[in-house]
């Protein structure tokens, strides 16, 4: 009985010691028309409406890496690093770039989409610069999404998604072809989900689904939205920026409605992140201390 107990104790310290290391997660929100980076709770709520202001225009993509927040502006031509708390690390801890809009992080890389200048820059997250023109000769690229060694990119002009790696060979630069506006684009397993702007008035837009080998799933996931430009994904759900009708809306990545405005009256959402998933080494070896705990118990008895 005695060994019993001490075998419990074991198993909860340790299982709740590494609960503790899952963190809640945010969405961080870049409004274009008020120059700011908001957060906001996973269901909706807000926490900080202007985490970080004074962007100096058009806030068009974030991304995070630990405790930090890289967000592109595209009319100053910069990316600059905060805190997910807010501070200023460096407001223009890379510069001289050309209309970047949307920004992606692997390890201590960070690939950046120069929008005018058609091409992916590949830069250290110290902000020193590994290559300005990783890849070059791009129509317009708007969005970049990581997969391993792979880099997925949007093309606005040529309504396509093409695939590098991240040393910038070209893999497939018509992966996907035949996209309305091309706008946001995350990965879920080996699924993408691309956000098409819509060119056809408002709620145009939508979300469509494919294979990470560019086979189509459903070219409308989800329809009728009004101008969607970033997307993010945590779990099963995924949170779509709609720059028309100032909202975030709530989905299953298998297209159902949630909650359409499960955030509501933002000036023009653009970029869009969410705050680091659990870490899954971390839950494997929860789910291994669970059951290990339970033969533990088990044999004690």
């Amino acid at each position: 009985m005695k060994t019993t107990k001490i075998i419990y104790g074991i198993a909860l310290a340790l299982t709740c010691s590494l609960a503790a290391t899952i963190q809640a997660q945010d969405l961080y929100v870049g409004t274009v028309a008020n120059f700011t980076v908001g957060e906001y709770g996973m269901n909706g709520s807000t926490v900080n409406a202007s985490l970080i202001s004074d962007l100096y225009y058009t806030p068009t993509g974030i991304a995070i890496s630990g405790n930090d927040l890289f967000v592109a502006t595209w009319v100053n031509g910069v990316v600059g690093e905060y805190t997910t708390t807010g501070a200023t690390v460096n407001a223009s801890l890379i510069s001289g770039l050309s209309d970047p809009q949307s920004v992606a992080i692997s390890g201590n890389d960070l690939f950046v989409a120069n929008y005018r200048r058609g091409t992916i820059g590949e830069y250290t997250t110290a902000g020193a610069t590994v290559n300005a023109s990783l890849i070059s000769g791009l129509s317009g690229p708007d969005a970049i999404a990581i997969l391993g060694n792979d880099l997925f990119i949007e093309n606005w002009f040529s309504g396509t998604v093409g695939e590098y790696t991240t040393s910038g060979a070209t893999v497939n630069a018509s992966l996907i072809s035949g996209l309305n506006g091309p706008q946001g684009i995350a990965i879920s397993g080996n699924n993408l989900f691309v956000a098409n702007y819509g060119l056809f008035g408002f709620y145009s837009g939508y979300i469509g689904e494919y294979t990470t080998a560019g086979a189509t799933v459903n070219t409308s996931l989800i329809s009728r939205l009004d101008q969607p430009y970033g997307i993010a994904i945590s779990g099963n759900d995924l949170f779509v920026a709609n720059y028309g009708s100032g909202t975030v809306g709530e989905y299953t990545t298998s297209g159902a409605t949630v909650n359409a405005s499960l955030i509501s009256g933002l000036a023009e959402p653009d970029g869009i992140a969410i705050s680091p998933a659990p870490d899954e080494a971390s839950t494997a070896t929860l789910a291994g201390l669970s059951a290990a705990a339970l033969w533990l118990l088990r044999r004690s008895k």
